[in-house]
């Protein structure tokens, strides 16, 4: 997700056991002056609204391990799996 989104504007959670919901809000910016180097905008639209997504999680997520990090409006989110038999056989080395 990338855009004019602030920290505090952004909730991750879990829900339902292992669905990851995350949701938000974009704040409204119009009609306001900016400086970029030598231009100068009189004026700038930006979307605004709410924001949604639901993720069903793999049934072997380590859900108490889930990072995530919001950084120059982009959302990263890790999710670790604990190994099984079957991710084994296929891992070569």
């Amino acid at each position: 997700m990338t855009g004019v989104v602030r920290k505090e504007d952004v909730k991750v959670q879990l829900e339902d056991g292992n669905v990851l919901q995350i949701s938000g809000e974009r704040r409204k910016e119009d009609g306001r002056e900016e400086k970029n180097s030598d231009d100068k905008w009189h004026h700038a639209e930006r979307q605004s609204g709410s924001f949604s997504r639901r993720f069903q999680l793999p049934e072997n997520s380590k859900l108490d391990e889930i990072r995530c990090r919001l950084e120059n409006g982009l959302l990263s989110v890790v999710v670790p799996k604990e190994e099984t038999e079957e991710n084994r056989k296929n891992t070569t080395t």
